[in-house]
């Protein structure tokens, strides 16, 4: 299994936050980031993908108040331990979540190609297409790695990593 990243994009529609805490949530239910991994700092990750440490602050408490994550003193941030059904997902809310987006990215004009290459990338973020041609400037495509820990230590780290 590859280092799991997060991958943040500051040109997109997406708050680079909500990108945060939505890939962080994902890496942690299914089971990616395992109970107890220690998440990099929020200073860390934030210089790791090039934003202000808030950003990745409002992420992290979003994820505690889905207790997804726990912010101790000294301890750091940890993943939290699941509830046994936070694995099953809602095919209704699912199916309705896929016809909003469908439709959102026809009235973009998206041919059916385009909307799944969309959600191959979204499923694969570290393999999607950079979105800015070089030389653009600083916004675009950012990812860190979140590096499960090493067995005993308990301490997931992040790497930031250049966009390809």
């Amino acid at each position: 299994m590859s280092d799991p990243v997060v991958r943040v994009d500051t040109t997109g529609q997406v708050p680079p936050y909500e990108q945060i805490r939505a890939q962080l949530a994902a890496l942690i239910r299914t089971g990616r980031l395992a109970e107890g991994e220690r998440l990099p700092t929020v200073r860390q990750l934030a210089t790791d993908l090039g934003l202000a440490p808030g950003t990745v602050a409002r992420a992290y408490r979003e994820l505690e108040a889905a207790e997804l994550i726990r912010t101790r003193r000294g301890a750091g941030t940890r993943v939290a331990p699941l509830p046994p059904d936070a694995h099953a997902h809602d095919v209704g809310r699912l199916a309705t979540l896929a016809r909003d987006f469908t439709s959102a990215a026809r009235a973009l004009g998206a041919d059916t190609e385009d909307i799944l290459t969309a959600v191959r990338d979204a499923l694969e973020p570290g393999s999607a297409s950079p979105s800015r041609a070089p030389g653009s400037g600083t916004r675009g495509p950012r990812t860190a790695g979140v590096t499960p820990a090493a067995p005993g230590s308990g301490t997931a780290k992040s790497a930031a990593r250049s966009p390809s």
